[in-house]
């Protein structure tokens, strides 16, 4: 579990097939890796990747085809700067939202203008995740928490401060830009427990016989 609050950001420094899906080697020389164990996890770009060989500037980590499918790691190269957050720890403080690492989707920059010292960016989102964000909801950006403030149709507005864009990648976005989304946990709980109760409720097969064959009843 993570909050969506950058400690810091690396580079991808290998990708290499590896029996069909892929491993890459992720080097950051601001990321503390002194209190990271294997199999520890750490979001990468928004997915939670698990380290399977640490070193003191930065991890190894397998990705599968389902993360290949849903993410932008099969279009990343050599050289792709990532944002990087260690998983949360319960005496952390909250300072964003909690993200889960697990991508919903591919979200791309529509437009990028300035507002006073901010920064505004739309995103065209497809229309099967719209609903899951909300106006003033969570979403996790590359694994950034942020805010959204304006929706219309299949987009929505994000604000970025400067600290923000100074901090992660976001300095990097332009029109046209790919990023990992991760919708609000909350609104995906929510869809799956209505779906439940509007299920038709099973006859129950359990008669008085059966509990008496069974010795519970006399």
């Amino acid at each position: 579990m993570f909050t969506g609050i950058i400690e810091a950001t690396g580079t991808l420094t290998e990708l290499s097939a590896n029996h069909g899906d892929l491993t890459v080697r992720v080097k950051s020389d601001t990321l503390q890796m002194n209190d990271v164990k294997l199999g520890d996890s750490i979001a990468t770009n928004g997915v939670c990747l698990t380290v399977i060989e640490k070193y003191s500037d930065g991890f190894k980590a397998d990705l599968s085809n389902e993360t290949l499918h849903l993410t932008l790691f099969a279009q990343y190269k050599v050289g792709q700067k990532v944002n990087l957050e260690k998983a949360l720890q319960p005496i952390s403080r909250l300072g964003g939202h909690l993200v889960s690492g697990h991508v919903d989707g591919v979200a791309t920059i529509e437009s990028v203008t300035s507002n006073a010292r901010a920064t505004e960016y739309w995103l065209a989102v497809p229309g099967d995740l719209m609903k899951y964000i909300p106006y003033k909801g969570s979403v996790a950006i590359d694994g950034i928490s942020l805010t959204v403030n304006e929706i219309k149709e299949s987009k929505f507005k994000l604000t970025i401060v400067p600290h923000t864009a100074q901090e992660t990648t976001i300095v990097d976005f332009q029109v046209g830009s790919k990023v990992n989304l991760e919708v609000d946990q909350i609104s995906r709980y929510l869809e799956r427990l209505i779906q439940g109760a509007q299920m038709p409720a099973k006859e129950s097969t359990l008669t008085t016989n059966l509990l008496a064959k069974a010795g519970f009843i006399k």
